[in-house]
């Protein structure tokens, strides 16, 4: 087996690999603000980057700052949303830009107590901002660097299903000292384990630290099946939640419910979509019957 896998190794060969391979993806550019960098890991929970990068741009174009998103009403951030899916993320976004402006002089905070404390962001967020914006030695830990990491250091197949504080101390402990030399490595171990390192079909062949990872060494086997189960969209509540939003949003103003009726044969389940979206706050009733996106 080989020998353990640490920052001295293992980060230097994922840094030369990402500096060559490395996907050019609009947020990666040096010109970037630390809202852009908010913004793009907001818009990438779950969501392909393939998706997230053209309406990624677009909002950088329209609200560069968050004093631009504070100024105009939710519902604009909602529609400019389009369809990436979890539209609550565009609300929160506002929230945050409107918290901003408020607390912050309209500026991300650097520090990572300071970036939990704004509406949307959670624990990776607010690591990611800190590291990728601000350059500081922060464990940025998504499935991909989960997985990554327990093969490469700890000889597992797979990382399990929710990260834990191990995680965050296994993947700290492969981050180089230098803080922006440690964000990049933060960056290399998951661009890795999005292409190279993935769940069901890893190419060790094009792994940069293939001869230094302990999960190869020892010869064991994939797990059997998924390692998540998948999701099923097609028929769900989340689906009619997303028709009846896109007719919302694309109304140029209230609509009724004769008019929502057409994207959802079933009545109940779509009176239920309709009212979670309601209570979500991503629409509002504005007399009986009649219903409008939020901030309209």
């Amino acid at each position: 087996m080989p020998a353990p896998a640490d920052a001295s190794t293992l980060a230097h060969l994922a840094i030369d690999w990402y500096d060559r391979h490395a996907r050019d993806l609009p947020w990666r550019s040096p010109a970037t603000t630390a809202w852009g960098v908010l913004v793009s890991e907001v818009m990438s929970q779950q969501t392909p980057v393939g998706r997230v990068a053209p309406i990624w741009l677009e909002w950088m174009e329209r609200w560069p700052s968050p004093a631009d998103l504070a100024a105009e009403p939710v519902a604009e951030a909602i529609r400019a949303w389009g369809r990436l899916g979890y539209p609550r993320r565009a609300m929160r976004l506002h929230a945050c830009a409107t918290t901003l402006v408020r607390d912050h002089e309209g500026q991300p905070p650097r520090s990572v107590p300071e970036l939990l404390a704004l509406p949307g962001v959670g624990a990776y967020t607010a690591r990611a901002v800190a590291a990728f914006a601000y350059g500081q030695r922060e464990p940025v830990v998504d499935t991909n660097v989960r997985r990554f990491v327990a093969r490469a250091a700890a000889g597992r197949a797979d990382a399990g299903a929710a990260t834990t504080p191990a995680d965050l101390a296994a993947t700290v402990a492969l981050l180089p000292e230098q803080p922006s030399r440690a964000a990049r490595a933060s960056a290399a171990f998951m661009e890795i384990g999005a292409l190279v390192c993935t769940a069901r079909a890893p190419v060790c062949g094009r792994c940069p630290v293939a001869a230094r990872c302990r999960w190869r060494a020892s010869g064991q086997a994939l797990p059997v099946g998924p390692t998540r189960k998948v999701q099923r969209y097609a028929g769900t509540d989340r689906q009619v939640r997303g028709l009846l939003l896109a007719v919302l949003r694309d109304a140029t103003g209230p609509v009724t419910g004769d008019q929502l009726a057409p994207v959802w044969s079933d009545d109940v389940q779509r009176d239920r979509a309709l009212t979670s979206l309601l209570d979500d706050g991503l629409a509002r009733q504005v007399a009986p019957g009649v219903y409008a996106l939020a901030g309209d």
